[in-house]
């Protein structure tokens, strides 16, 4: 087998949520970035980008040649929604490009990833839920709906970022902060009951229990950010509206991120220590390494809108949590790479 049978292959097999690559990169960078390690940021910053441009490569490719397979995984809720962390890589490449000075850039990805998640706000939970003949669709819930939270809370994040740079878009770049800001508030309500009630109705096996249900920490972390950016806006129609609410909030979901952690570790110990489930590389594991970053940035400038120092040390500590997780799971990602597509065989011959 060539590398080039490797490269079809996993086009043809992609995972829609392997932009989570990009979210968990990004935001580890912007980690750093805050910590002042701006040669490990940049480092960081470089894999990102790269991640992203391959992954965009990849994603054309298998538009053009695998419809049948992204048909499939459009009609398919337990891996739909992995197509937002698409949206949600752009926008956090794009806000850690910005602390560089690329705001041109990071205005292009806000535009569209802004117009996508609309876009696939819309067709996902037709396709997926509503349009699907299998039922009951519930059955299929699980962490991954949460990245569709997270994708309306990047929109906002990236707009609030944005809104200082541009004075004579101040206006335009509050209300869509506000907007996507809302919109996820209720998303992650939605997202919450429909997983909850899947693991009440039907029974939840160590193998369902994959790293996806680290998301909900992840949503929850990223609201606190973005609500945290639009707390430090400047006067405008939408943010004084609102500015007192969105205070509240942001530190309800860090204490509620912040109980979620240790129940997430409990619930991958039960998985692999107790059932004896092997841990090894999946995309998915993304998916952990993404809400550590963004729960380390939410404590730092939690600690910052509202005052609260003690809640940027933890932010500030846990983010080498994260730098750790995420060194771990790119290395099992090359080793997994080099045996799967990069690795020559030889071919097998006939009798």
């Amino acid at each position: 087998m060539t590398v080039l049978d490797g490269l079809r292959r996993c086009t043809r097999t992609l995972d829609p949520g392997y932009f989570a690559l990009v979210m968990a990169t990004g935001i580890v960078s912007i980690g750093m970035q805050l910590h002042g390690l701006t040669t490990v940021s940049a480092a960081l910053l470089l894999v990102s980008v790269v991640a992203y441009v391959v992954l965009l490569a990849l994603t054309g490719w298998r538009l053009v040649r695998f419809r049948g397979e992204i048909r499939t995984d459009l009609t398919d809720a337990s891996r739909a929604f992995g197509f937002f962390t698409f949206v949600a890589g752009s926008n956090v490449l794009g806000i850690r490009l910005t602390m560089d000075g690329w705001h041109s850039t990071a205005a292009v990805l806000l535009a569209g990833a802004a117009a996508t998640w609309l876009v696939l706000g819309y067709v996902i939970p037709w396709t997926a839920v509503l349009g699907t003949r299998r039922r009951p669709v519930i059955a299929k819930a699980n962490g991954s709906w949460f990245v569709w939270v997270v994708a309306a809370q990047s929109v906002a994040l990236a707009a609030a970022t944005l809104e200082p740079i541009y004075d004579d878009l101040r206006r335009p770049l509050s209300l869509v902060a506000v907007f996507a800001w809302s919109v996820g508030l209720f998303l992650y309500a939605a997202a919450g009951v429909f997983v909850a009630a899947r693991m009440m109705q039907y029974p939840l096996r160590p193998v369902d229990l994959t790293p996806s249900y680290w998301v909900s920490m992840g949503a929850a972390a990223i609201t606190v950010v973005a609500g945290s950016r639009i707390v430090a806006m400047e006067s405008a129609p939408m943010v004084d509206a609102t500015r007192g609410l969105v205070a509240g909030l942001v530190v309800v979901f860090w204490a509620f991120a912040t109980w979620l952690l240790p129940a997430l570790v409990a619930a991958g110990w039960w998985r692999h220590r107790t059932h004896r489930i092997r841990l090894r590389y999946e995309p998915g594991l993304w998916s952990i390494v993404f809400p550590l970053g963004m729960y380390g940035v939410a404590g730092v400038y939690l600690a910052e809108a509202d005052e609260l120092p003690w809640v940027g040390v933890v932010g500030r500590t846990e983010l080498w949590v994260a730098v750790t997780v995420w060194a771990a799971v790119f290395a099992a990602m090359l080793v997994h790479l080099w045996r799967t597509v990069l690795r020559p065989r030889p071919a097998t011959v006939g009798r």
